[in-house]
């Protein structure tokens, strides 16, 4: 029988070799018939803690880990965009030169 491949994104790495992954699925709703998000969070194993919150993951089913783990990430999404690391902004321009600007742009 094949195991089961969901994508998400990494809500908590606090445990070690485990983070927390919310998947989430768009429902019709049966009166409205307007599409809902539902989501559900799984405790994968993550061996290397390789992945961080704000991550997004593919993980796979697979035999009982723990109480609660039964999942393991597999990777990082392939088509998801890489998380927002935080990047050092650009030194500002040195004073003259933003006087210069402004006086051309006028």
């Amino acid at each position: 029988m094949p195991r089961r491949v969901l994508q998400g994104v990494v809500v908590s790495d606090s445990c070690d070799k485990t983070v927390v992954v919310r998947v989430e699925r768009r429902v019709m709703h049966p009166i409205y018939k307007k599409f809902v998000s539902r989501s559900k969070k799984y405790a994968a194993h993550d061996e290397d803690n390789r992945y961080h919150a704000g991550d997004a993951v593919r993980i796979e089913e697979s035999r009982p880990i723990s109480k609660r783990k039964s999942w393991v990430v597999i990777g990082g999404a392939a088509d998801a965009a890489p998380r927002r690391r935080q990047v050092a902004t650009a030194p500002a321009a040195a004073p003259e030169e933003a006087a210069e600007e402004a006086g051309s742009a006028a």
